[in-house]
């Protein structure tokens, strides 16, 4: 199995797996109120949390892919992440992402989803790739429709109503 540790390159943006160098970026994303507002996941409460949810992230090692940060090269600061998640009590793969509040509006999820799906797809070679978002997280929404995804439905995940966006692979003409 391939481990992929970096992700896609975009024009401004490049998708690198997380180290613990990076904890503090981590926390200041997972700590803020408004990031974690519709993620139904805890708040972070220290830099030593981050650390070991960095250390302990099985993805990369199990799959071979998983959430990236992304790092705008501008600036060479890690300003959210996207990747993509294998979900086995779905059996499917789902696209995520998180960004700090500074760099909402800026069309950076949009550009970070656009290209892990087609990771996805072209390198992967996945079928269909799933998100699930919260009914009241209208941004994020937005988000999935501009990549192209549509809704498939509603579940409950983890104990939340969720919606389900989907995106099958394209298919040649």
């Amino acid at each position: 199995m391939k481990v992929h540790r970096t992700g896609p390159e975009t024009r401004r943006l490049q998708h690198r797996m997380l180290t613990v160098d990076d904890a503090g970026a981590f926390f200041a994303l997972n700590s803020h109120p408004q990031v974690m507002r519709y993620t139904g996941e805890p708040r972070l409460t220290s830099l030593d949390e981050a650390r070991q949810a960095i250390a302990d992230y099985p993805d990369f090692d199990a799959v071979g892919y998983g959430r990236w940060g992304c790092v705008l090269k501008s600036t060479r600061s890690i300003i959210g992440f996207c990747g993509l998640k294998y979900l086995p009590e779905l059996e499917a793969v789902d696209v995520g992402f998180r960004f700090l509040p500074e760099y909402w509006g800026r069309g950076l999820a949009t550009e970070a989803c656009t290209a892990s799906v087609a990771f996805g797809f072209d390198t992967l070679r996945l079928d269909e790739i799933i998100a699930l978002v919260l009914p009241q997280n209208a941004a994020s929404i937005r988000v999935l429709e501009k990549v192209g995804m549509g809704r498939t439905g509603t579940i409950v995940y983890e104990g939340q109503r969720a919606l389900r966006y989907a995106i099958g692979r394209p298919r040649p003409d």
